[in-house]
């Protein structure tokens, strides 16, 4: 149980700014956050919803409402994920051995690649909850950002290795297992059943979203050696704003 609580309370302090005191950090506790990391991103996926719903019944300009919502999620999370899909695009663009990519993603500045990256996750971010139908839009939030950190789960996995000795990825990866993520996964789809109207159209969603961050931990794995703090960053990005683009698609 005290592992289970210290996990949840590093998945807190690791994926939002909720003022929730430190504890213990070692490797089983990594990996049992890594496990409650999903239904972190659900909590904050809720609570979301729970403005983009106020500023409907507002009657807010839709996306002028998405744009806040938005950005309040940019800064429950202080931005951090953005910060590692930059990075992790800048190392990858730059085309450079693992080690110099490395370094080029350790830089506090960001390049043109990352810059474009940001800018365009942000305002397909905005574009599908701008597009999402009021009914659709608090479950759609749940349930995308909940992909989000599933994305890291998976990117955690048993075979995937670091591509530092140290650092977050050091201390989390191969610490979830297959079985775990893939249960998780199911939770997961079977939440997005109701986050369309046609129902079938939103497990699918989350598998295009989980399967696009898959692809982006191969392709870092075989260009850095291994995964980062940074590539968690661009998989929560990544599969988070893939599964809005899929429902909102599929409730327009």
């Amino acid at each position: 149980m005290r592992l289970v609580l210290d996990g949840l309370r590093l998945a807190v302090t690791t994926f939002t700014v909720a003022p929730v005191r430190g504890g213990r950090v070692d490797r089983a506790t990594a990996g049992a956050a890594m496990l409650w990391a999903p239904a972190v991103g659900a909590v904050l996926g809720a609570a979301l919803g729970a403005v983009a719903l106020g500023l409907r019944w507002a009657h807010a300009p839709a996306l002028l409402g998405a744009v806040l919502v938005v950005g309040l999620g940019a800064l429950a999370t202080r931005g951090l994920h953005l910060d590692g899909l930059a990075d992790t695009v800048d190392g990858l663009g730059s085309y450079a051995g693992p080690e110099r990519a490395l370094e080029i993603m350790k830089k506090p500045d960001v390049g043109p690649f990352g810059v474009a990256a940001i800018v365009l996750t942000l305002l397909g971010q905005v574009a599908a909850v701008a597009a999402l139908p009021t009914g659709l839009v608090l479950p759609a939030l749940v349930v995308a950002t909940a992909t989000g950190r599933l994305a890291v789960t998976w990117a955690c996995r048993a075979g995937v290795p670091a591509a530092r000795p140290n650092g977050l990825g050091a201390l989390v990866a191969g610490t979830t297992s297959w079985v775990s993520a893939g249960g998780l996964s199911l939770l997961v789809a079977a939440a997005a059943v109701w986050a369309t109207h046609r129902h079938w159209p939103g497990p699918v969603a989350v598998g295009v979203a989980l399967a696009a961050s898959a692809g982006l931990v191969r392709h870092a794995v075989r260009r850095f050696g291994g995964v980062t703090g940074d590539v968690f960053g661009a998989c929560v990005e990544v599969a988070g704003t893939a599964t809005l683009a899929g429902l909102a698609w599929a409730s327009g």
